[in-house]
């Protein structure tokens, strides 16, 4: 049997899969479940690039995985997507670590020269998954991951220049380097929830993108294409 992590920031990213999994086994409210040849061990890390290092680091040491995935929403810089949509990412950055310049302008600290921009795991300053699982009808997306997600006009239209980015969590680029470091295979799936503009909750998706996101996540382990 496959032993699969599935690691979500928060609970209500991924309730409706954990109901299924209770549904179809009739089991208690714990973190292991098993289905159609796969163990699922189900890891909420807390928001953020903190709490998700620490807590995927701790748990990959000491237990071997065949893959790790990673869901959750997600905003979107491209209007390309639609909200709710379901997409692969397979490249992550860090947006915000670096200095503010005088002039408001930000320097990451690739540019700055305190971190080699191909120091492993990073490549030319990215975190690529080199083996995407590349469903069919599924985008791909590149990811942007922020401890503040942007909110207003002036700091998006920055991020977009300096950044060819489609979409920002508070997650991905942490999940990107625990996995590479510790050499396990990897996946991110995100529903967008909302386009990155002028902070609106009311034009916001998230229960749709959430509805998304689990119908996916189940239907891909259902058809076992992983």
């Amino acid at each position: 049997m496959k032993r699969i992590l599935v690691v979500a920031a928060t609970p209500l990213e991924i309730q409706p899969f954990l109901d299924y999994l209770r549904a179809q086994k009739r089991i208690p409210a714990n973190p292991m479940f098993g289905q159609n040849g796969y163990s699922f061990d189900v890891l909420i890390t807390g928001l953020g690039i903190a709490h998700t290092s620490f807590e995927l680091g701790r748990r990959l040491i000491g237990n071997l995985y065949e893959m790790a995935v990673n869901v959750g929403v997600a905003g979107s810089f491209s209007r390309s997507l639609k909200l709710g949509e379901v997409v692969e990412v397979v490249t992550e950055q860090y947006g915000d670590l670096g200095v503010e310049e005088v002039d408001g302008s930000f320097t990451d600290i690739f540019s700055l020269k305190l971190m080699a921009e191909n120091e492993k795991p990073f490549i030319k300053g990215k975190l690529i998954n080199k083996t995407p699982v590349g469903l069919s009808g599924i985008k791909t997306a590149r990811g942007l991951t922020v401890q503040k997600v942007h909110g207003e006009v002036k700091s998006i239209e920055a991020i977009k220049k300096l950044y060819a980015v489609d979409v920002e969590t508070m997650e991905g680029a942490a999940f990107f380097q625990a996995c590479l470091i510790m050499q396990v295979p990897f996946v991110q799936w995100r529903a967008i929830s909302n386009y990155v503009a002028p902070r609106d909750k009311s034009t916001w998706q998230l229960k749709e993108a959430i509805e998304n996101l689990n119908a996916h996540l189940i239907a891909v382990f259902e058809k076992r294409k992983v």
